[in-house]
């Protein structure tokens, strides 16, 4: 566990340094370098900690609200189930995902990869609706 903690430190060393990814907007689903978090919070996976995430509400060229994704299913008011085209080295596929709405925080744009595809506007409305179900 350790061991994961000084890599991530390592990695986040060198993100701090990365030139931002700005061309971003609402509703884009990015993998991003999510990290080794502490108990319960959402993780990277793999060796540069990586994670899809919607970028929720977006603040500024800098910074936004991001919900992270899971592939695992879940039930129950904290997630919302949704499929997206997604984008890959091998062409567009039906992504099967889960949102943990409960994750949701402020993320840096030093922190997005690459842009695999977008939420559509209706499913992303009704996503809204149960996050604020889930907040009020």
């Amino acid at each position: 566990m350790i061991e994961d903690y000084d890599k991530w430190n390592n990695l986040k060393k060198s993100l701090s340094e990365k030139n931002p990814f700005t061309g971003f907007k609402n509703r884009d689903i990015f993998y991003m370098n999510m990290g080794e978090n502490l108990g319960f919070e959402q993780n990277g996976k793999g060796e540069n900690f990586v994670r899809p995430v919607i970028v929720f509400k977006k603040f500024n060229r800098n910074m936004f609200l991001g919900i992270p994704l899971s592939s695992q299913v879940k039930d129950g008011s904290y997630f919302f189930k949704f499929e997206f085209d997604k984008r890959s080295k091998h062409g567009v596929v039906v992504s099967k995902n889960i949102a943990i709405l409960v994750q949701m925080r402020l993320y840096s744009n030093k922190r997005l990869l690459n842009k695999i595809g977008v939420i559509n506007k209706d499913k992303f409305e009704k996503m809204s609706e149960e996050l604020k179900k889930l907040i009020f």
